[in-house]
């Protein structure tokens, strides 16, 4: 089945383990029981878990008792930030085809593309890590 939007798998690791980590509440998960959960490579997500923490998204301990936990409530957290803490900046105006000679301008879908990237941009400031119900 095709996918009409791509995103990248440390987009996608970052937004899921922000939904467990806001399930968890302020209890630390350690990035093995993460892992476990998404399916993933522990390495990988542990890159991803990283970018969240210089983002200042989520906060790391050490030590057998460690593991990921959010720095701020998941109320207080988009889904929006997350993504661009490991994807980088949303822009409204490219493809969101993925082609990459379209910007959208010119483009008999242009005014489309531009229209609907406008709408899931929004949709994704707006919706808070605890607006989302996890189930995974």
């Amino acid at each position: 089945m095709a996918q009409l939007f791509q995103v990248s798998e440390a987009a996608s690791l970052a937004l899921h383990a922000g939904l467990l980590l806001a399930r968890a509440g302020d209890a630390p998960v350690p990035v093995s029981e993460l892992a476990r959960r998404l399916k993933v490579s522990r390495a990988h997500l542990a890159k991803v878990l990283q970018a969240l923490e210089r983002a200042g998204l989520v906060q790391g301990t050490r030590g057998p008792a460690g593991g990921y936990r959010l720095a701020r409530p998941a109320n207080k957290t988009t889904l929006r930030q997350v993504y661009e803490a490991v994807a980088g900046p949303l822009a409204n105006g490219r493809c969101v085809f993925g082609v990459p000679a379209c910007d959208g301008n010119g483009c008999p879908l242009g005014g489309f593309t531009r229209g609907l990237a406008g709408r899931v941009i929004t949709k994704l400031d707006r919706t808070r890590l605890s607006d989302v119900k996890v189930r995974l």
